[in-house]
């Protein structure tokens, strides 16, 4: 049995012309945003064929050895800490997004639960929110492939910033149709996979780059998520 996407044990988004000047406006600044990768907002929902991107990509598997001892203590999902300050709450974020352990007995559901957790209160994003991190996992056979090799996944973050095209989406955006305190932060790392393979240990590294749509002051007292772009094509 090999892991998803692996050739090898290497685990390697005058009044009357009001409404025309309005529907230009916002057609321009959607082309702005769709250009670059951005996913909702204004855009819509992603609707991307790159769900299972991850696990293509992604290398190697994990084994976990028939006489590994059970785990004394109930595994804990990682949650996402608070933040008012943008970069800090995207890097949070970013964090557990990435942050996972086939062999915890959670699901990907569970770990996209842990991000929806810290979405806009308003709801209005969280379905787009929810297929966006649903690009980011494995899907659920995917999953259960990788168990089997007891697969983890996390990030190191080398670069995090608020991109210059973000500034130019705020100077095109019409009034009220930005909540106030609305973000881009694109992050740059390199994600990393380790497991089990006939018994050895392996590892994979992968540099991966997204941004982070977040709300924060003054709309609400401390950040909360909106979209994601899709992976590898973000926000610069």
């Amino acid at each position: 049995m090999h892991l998803v996407g692996m050739k090898t044990p290497d685990l390697s988004e005058p009044r009357t012309r009001r409404p025309v000047i309005a529907a230009l406006a916002a057609a321009l600044l959607m082309l702005l945003l769709a250009g670059v990768g951005v996913y909702g907002l204004i855009t819509g929902p992603l609707t991307t064929s790159d769900t299972d991107r991850n696990d293509e990509n992604g290398p190697g598997p994990v084994i976990t050895a028939p006489g590994d001892p059970v785990p004394t203590t109930t595994p804990q999902l990682s949650v996402v800490r608070a933040s008012a300050d943008p970069e800090t709450f995207a890097r949070n974020v970013a964090t557990a997004l990435f942050q996972w352990d086939t062999g915890s007995g959670f699901m990907p559901l569970d770990y996209t639960s842990v991000i929806l957790d810290v979405g806009d209160p308003s709801g209005a994003e969280q379905a787009g929110l929810a297929s966006d991190i649903a690009t980011y996992l494995p899907t659920r056979d995917a999953w259960i492939e990788l168990r089997q090799y007891a697969t983890t996944q996390r990030l190191t973050i080398d670069n995090i910033y608020v991109p210059d095209a973000w500034d130019t989406a705020l100077a095109q955006a019409q009034s009220g149709q930005l909540a106030e305190g609305t973000v881009a932060v694109t992050i740059e790392g390199t994600r990393h996979r380790e497991g089990l393979w006939n018994d050895e240990h392996v590892t994979s590294e992968h540099e991966v780059a997204f941004t982070v749509f977040v709300v924060c002051a003054p709309t609400y007292d401390t950040c909360h998520l909106l979209r994601l772009s899709q992976l590898d094509n973000p926000l610069r």
